[in-house]
């Protein structure tokens, strides 16, 4: 099967010229002609037309003019201008604007313009494979996200069957204090968390806003009562300063998900040398801006690791026990709502993480 030809469109109102390129280019090219931009335009939309050359001078509309109508239109076409020297400052603002990818001067050299064809052609050929490439990727990514998602909601069933049975042993006089039993709580415990970072990773990323006005009181305190289901949670003391006394709209799962994530990441690096865990959690809400404050008194951060704990599976200590996406996933939830996230950290101190999200509003 012989390779199919570029498809050409010249437009220019004088027929001769038009003529006289058909003449020169037919048995290169598919050439389309046209004397008017509208027969043009109903041509580009019935054609997959790989470059278009415009004159400049035409009654009623410039060849920019009829590029710019082209771009809005057809933007992978390769757009080319015919002009003459007199008219150098039309050819200096189609190239600004980047409605033209060369332009050639009348008369036109026969064997240079088809060079540029070609060139423009294979530029339009490059243009399309690479938008293929970046289709087929982003399709790949689309059906690896979704299966990360469906694989991590089905695992998380089991999961909870299992960790029913540990609780279940562990009611039992024999296996109260199994080091076993502990560990297979341990770990079924940590591959939730994961399967659930996961699950939660997709819905940050794929789902639309959903605004809702947001109680802040009672949005930390619904969530530090489904947080004290965690081992350990009985030690910690948690001191809550919330001052809100105007509406504030936001996306309540992606505002769950950063208060969630932060404060399970207190507690998971809590420090055993300290009496006790204490999570100091600071709302107000001012102009129409949220400015939150989780602070504990845990181990700390080494400042070499504070510039990457936001990045996807960075762990700061093999001690970790974290996935190393939950920090991920909360600055993922921030950049959605337009807000900004800062952290200071020393094993002194502990560690302090300021949010700030603008109130936003229905469009």
């Amino acid at each position: 099967m012989a390779e199919e030809k570029p498809r050409i469109l010249y437009v220019d109102d004088e027929v001769n010229n038009l003529t006289s390129f058909k003449a020169c280019f037919r048995k290169f090219y598919n050439v389309f002609t046209s004397t008017s931009p509208e027969e043009a335009l109903t041509i580009l939309s019935k054609n997959k037309i790989h470059c278009v050359i415009s004159d400049q001078r035409m009654p009623g509309i410039t060849g920019v003019e009829f590029l710019e109508s082209v771009v809005k239109h057809h933007p992978e076409t390769v757009r080319m201008l015919l002009t003459g020297y007199s008219d150098m400052e039309s050819v200096i603002d189609a190239i600004n604007k980047g409605q033209v990818y060369k332009y050639i001067v009348k008369p036109w050299d026969e064997q240079y313009l088809k060079m540029t064809i070609d060139k423009a052609y294979e530029m339009y050929q490059t243009r399309y494979q690479l938008d293929e490439k970046t289709r087929n990727l982003e399709k790949a990514q689309q059906e690896l996200n979704r299966f990360a998602y469906s694989a991590s909601h089905d695992l998380r069933e089991p999961l909870t069957s299992i960790l029913g049975v540990v609780n279940v042993a562990k009611t039992e006089e024999r296996y109260k204090d199994d080091k076993y039993i502990q560990m297979i709580e341990t770990m079924v415990k940590k591959l939730d968390r994961f399967t659930k970072n996961i699950i939660d990773h997709y819905k940050n990323n794929n789902s639309e806003q959903q605004l809702k006005s947001i109680d802040f009181k009672s949005l930390i305190d619904e969530i530090i009562e489904n947080i004290k289901l965690f081992r350990g949670v009985a030690i910690v003391d948690f001191i809550i300063n919330v001052k809100q006394e105007e509406p504030f709209n936001a996306d309540e799962f992606r505002i769950g998900l950063i208060f969630n994530n932060l404060i399970s990441n207190a507690i998971n690096h809590r420090s055993k040398q300290k009496e006790k865990t204490i999570i100091e959690i600071g709302v107000t809400v001012e102009n129409g801006i949220a400015t939150v404050f989780i602070k504990d008194n845990g181990k700390g951060i080494e400042p070499e690791f504070q510039d990457h704990i936001f990045e996807m599976f960075y762990k700061a200590s093999s001690e970790t026990t974290g996935s190393g996406l939950g920090l991920y996933i909360v600055k993922e939830a921030v950049d959605k709502m337009k807000g900004k996230i800062y952290v200071s950290s020393s094993k002194e101190d502990g560690t302090s993480f300021k949010i700030v999200i603008p109130s936003q509003k229905p469009e």
